[in-house]
């Protein structure tokens, strides 16, 4: 769907006052809400979502907050790229109707108390290097939805993880939105569209962009019928020689739940994803790759 009328125009609102005034008033007329998560640091991945919520909905709102839960006391929460006036001018070359950028005062004020957490689909990969991240991101996915109430809200599968986090928790909590995921967009040579890139340098650069080559290899490999377990130890062997200086997890897990898959070969027709988190100097990396048996 196209924008029409004044609403073409980005509009910034730093209050929930100001938010609600705006997307009250779109959804009194009749006009369906997209709504786009981010921290910032915008990137063509990021506008890729906010395109493809703007296919799905009326109006499209995208978040810019840099949420202090989610990072635990030793990570780069002072240090994450921050550039509003840049992130605001590509939200609204790409369509994007309101910017939603508030302050963590008005995100938790004084005596906030409360918090969200989703089992099972949260537990283990990103939660045993970071076990205080996927509390964090619920809880403020939460809020974020229930600030924007958004008809469709839209992820980058990236995040593969997260994504069905909040499938979980929108799903259990019965809240009435449609949470959608957005493809990957990656750099010439394959590399993850990412925020935290920004980091690297050239040398690390050139390591970082193999990743996604030795999962995409380790994919056919699954989709042949080879082990997990072998293709597995084949794939961390892989990521050592290219140089990689930590692996926190490569696991081949079934897409729909993230539940394992033992240790023979997949099961044909049942989709599968390959997961992986890496460190390259002091930036990690994390990313995915399908795998789906003919």
């Amino acid at each position: 769907m196209s924008p029409v009328g004044p609403d073409s125009q980005l509009g910034v609102a730093r209050t929930l006052k100001a938010l609600r005034a705006r997307v009250d008033g779109w959804r009194s007329t009749g006009l369906t809400v997209g709504f786009v998560p981010t921290m910032g640091a915008l990137h063509k991945g990021h506008l890729s979502l906010v395109r493809h919520a703007a296919k799905l909905s009326d109006r499209v709102v995208a978040s810019i907050f840099v949420n202090p839960r989610q990072f635990a006391v030793n990570e780069d929460l002072a240090t994450y790229p921050r550039n509003e006036g840049a992130d605001l001018e590509m939200l609204g070359s790409a369509g994007c109707h309101l910017a939603w950028c508030p302050t963590p005062e008005e995100m938790y004020p004084t005596g906030y108390q409360t918090s969200v957490s989703v089992a099972e689909v949260a537990a283990g990969l990103e939660s045993e290097s970071r076990p205080h991240f996927f509390g964090g991101v619920a809880t403020v996915v939460c809020k974020l939805l229930n600030q924007v109430r958004p008809t469709v809200a839209v992820f980058g599968e990236k995040d593969y993880q997260q994504l069905l986090v909040i499938k979980r928790m929108v799903r259990d909590l019965d809240m009435s939105v449609q949470i959608v995921g957005g493809e990957t967009v990656r750099e010439p040579d394959g590399l993850a569209m990412s925020s935290r890139n920004a980091y690297l340098t050239a040398d690390e650069r050139r390591i970082a962009g193999k990743l996604n080559g030795v999962l995409s290899d380790l994919a056919e490999k699954l989709e042949k019928g080879a082990p997990v377990e072998s293709a597995m130890a084949e794939g961390r062997g892989l990521l050592e020689t290219a140089g990689f200086d930590r692996i926190d997890y490569l696991e081949t897990r079934w897409a729909a739940d993230l539940g394992a898959v033992g240790l023979g070969s997949l099961e044909t027709g049942a989709p599968a994803r390959i997961l992986a988190a890496v460190a390259v100097g002091r930036t990690r990396l994390i990313d995915n790759w399908p795998v789906e048996r003919a």
